[in-house]
This record gives C-alpha cells, structure tokens and sequence, in this order.
C-alpha cells in the first residue's frame, strides 16, 4: 500500500504506532510485494559456510543461511545479509520537534516521524513495544520510499524528518538513504537512538545527519545488562564519536525509581558528560511512567528529577533539563550567564524565544545549539 495524504492524514490522528491485531496479515502482506522492502544491508562480514556476520551494531550476531539476526528485521540469504524494512515504516507522525525531545534543535518547528518495526535491545520500560519488539511482518506497513518521505516532509511544513519510535539503527539503509532525500529537499534530519551501534556506521551516519538524540538510559553496566538487554560502554563511545564529528546532540535519562535514580549515578554521569563531552551538551532527566515488562513500580516523584538537575547543576552542566513534567519551570532554557529565560517552553509548546544570531538577548552570551537552518 503507498501511502497518499488522505491516508497519512488519517494515521497522524492516530497514536503514535499501529495497533496489532493478533496475527492479523499485514497489508503489505496482503499486497504480495515484499520484495520491495527487501535491500543488501551495509556492515556485514561473509564467514564460510554462507554464513555471516553483522557489523552494524555491537552484538554482532553471527548468522546461519536463512536465518535473522537479534533485530529480527535483517536476514541472510545465501550469504547475503538483506534489510527486510527498506521503505517499510509502520507509523508516520507529524510531530513537535520539543517532542523527541530536542531543545537546542530548531525549536518550535515540526518534524516528519517516521520508524519501521524491530529493535536492538529490548528495554523492559519500552513505550513503543509493539512496534519495536516485532518482526516486520507482524506490523502493518506502507511503502514509503526516501524520495517520498522527503517530499511529504516538505508538504506538511516540516523542517526536519525525525528517524524514532523504534530504533533508528536497525532501519539504518533506509534512514541513510532518506537522510540524503531530505537534504536535496532542504530538509534536515535527526536521529532519535539508543546509541548501540559501532564505530564505523555511526561516523558514516554523522556525515548525512543534522543531530542525535541519544537514550542513555542508565550510568551502569548492570542496569544495562539486566532492564536493557544490551551494554553501556558502545553507548558513551558513540557519545563520544558524535561529538567528535560535530553534529548536534543531546541526551535523555529516562529516571526509573529504585533502579538508577541514585545520588551517586547522577553525580558520576555528570562528571562524566562535562569531561568527555562539555558542559554544554543539554541532557534531559525523563519521568517514568510503568509500562510494558516494568509495571511494578511507581512514577519517578518529581522531586528525583529536581534532585538529579540539581546535582548535574552544581557539577557545573549547563543545560539540564525536566521531561514528562508538563509546566515544570525546567522545560526551558536559560543563558548558564545572567540566568535569564531564553527560551519559554510549556509542555511542547514554545511561548517565547529570546535569541538574537543564537545570543542571549539580555547579555549576548552564545547559546549553542541549532537555532536556525542556514545553520545546517
């Protein structure tokens, strides 16, 4: 099925994935055209036997003939690795740009969203399960290759195309592609990822991508083996190499109560964001909300989440931030200078910005961030 304006107008309305219904047929299934969304992947090894492994992420998953890796949207085929979600989205949003969330990233604009199903790691908090716990055939789909996604990108006023919901990085052909797509268009792009993915794909990425918004979703290694299913370190080396190669990011801390809301971890994580990253690099303390394999425990109280600003704060970040606190004065932005409000948020509705050529109005001190396209 293509996906036209009436159709897409139709899903914007929508929540923000397709519901399942059981082992319904999806309709791309129902149209007999998978070999459409069927491309040779990028970042394989072949080993003997038909065999193969992947280099795209750090799990690499070694691969008999036939078989998919962890991800379960890729697969060899007589020794070729193939995508199986190449122009293959299963949800498609207009959406804030506030809403990924990026706050130093052309705010107040809109961004065309777009994911396929699968996943890399398997949070036991995920909100957006159904889609990224699932293979590709067990999701309605349509067929929206690069140049389309650009184009309605265009149409529906949106300054950036947003790669999220699922993980970015097991859709990696067709967001590189759609990357390219964009920019022909003059539309920018940004990534919404887990981070879990090796050095070489990551600086390739980096080149065709205008900013990166990593989930770090603990400051432990034993936090990520046991709720994530996956490892911390590959995450802050590929903070790391993002801020090597100069593009925008930021970075989310969803806090779970009892599990990574410890005095400890705030304070380690932000020594270790100012020494390997800068102050400057805006992170975002997230409420929790209990979901998916994670309904055990409450809401994060308010109060960790002003206890976590407060140290990153003193440990001397710049732009620390309060998400899922809708009117909380710690959505905005403020100049780390005279302490003024440079950008008034509310929820992800901007009120006010006070930048001039990305200054401070009141003082003239430079807020980095992207503030306006001719800066990408």
């Amino acid at each position: 099925m293509t996906l036209n304006r009436r159709t897409f107008l139709r899903m914007a309305a929508t929540a923000p994935a397709f519901s399942l219904a059981g082992p319904a047929v999806s309709l791309v299934d129902a149209a007999g055209k998978e070999d459409r969304f069927v491309r040779e992947a990028r970042y394989y090894k072949k080993l003997p036997y038909k065999k193969i492994r992947c280099d795209l992420c750090p799990r690499e998953c070694e691969i008999d003939d036939r078989e998919r890796g962890y991800c379960g949207a890729r697969e060899n085929r007589e020794g070729i690795y193939y995508t199986l979600v190449y122009s293959r989205p299963c949800t498609a949003h207009v959406d804030p740009i506030e809403k990924k969330p990026f706050f130093h990233f052309l705010p107040g604009t809109l961004a065309f969203s777009i994911a396929t199903a699968g996943c890399n790691v398997n949070c036991k908090f995920c909100q957006n399960w159904e889609i990224s716990q699932v293979r590709p055939e067990q999701v309605r789909s349509y067929y929206m290759p690069p140049s389309q996604v650009a184009a309605m990108a265009n149409d529906y006023h949106c300054s950036c195309i947003a790669y999220t919901y699922s993980e970015p990085v097991i859709f990696y052909e067709y967001m590189y592609d759609t990357a390219l797509a964009g920019h022909k268009r003059g539309v920018a792009s940004v990534v919404v990822t887990g981070g879990y993915i090796k050095e070489e794909p990551l600086r390739d990425l980096c080149k065709v991508v205008d900013a990166i918004k990593v989930d770090l979703k603990a400051f432990s290694e034993k936090y990520y083996r046991e709720i994530v299913n996956g490892e911390l370190k590959p995450v802050l080396d590929g903070l790391v190499t993002i801020r090597k190669e100069e593009v925008w990011e930021e970075i989310v801390y969803l806090v779970v109560p009892t599990l990574n809301d410890s005095d400890r971890e705030f304070r380690e994580l932000a020594r270790w964001i100012r020494t390997y990253l800068g102050p400057d690099v805006p992170i975002h303390f997230s409420r929790f909300y209990p979901q998916y394999l994670l309904k055990n425990l409450p809401p994060t109280p308010v109060k960790t989440l002003e206890r976590a600003k407060e140290i990153c704060d003193a440990e001397g970040l710049h732009f620390v931030y309060i998400g899922n606190v809708p009117g909380h004065p710690a959505e905005s932005t403020y100049c780390p200078k005279c302490d003024k409000k440079v950008v008034d948020r509310v929820g992800y509705t901007i009120r006010a910005i006070h930048l001039q050529d990305g200054k401070c109005k009141f003082c003239g001190y430079p807020i980095p961030g992207i503030w306006s396209k001719k800066l990408i």
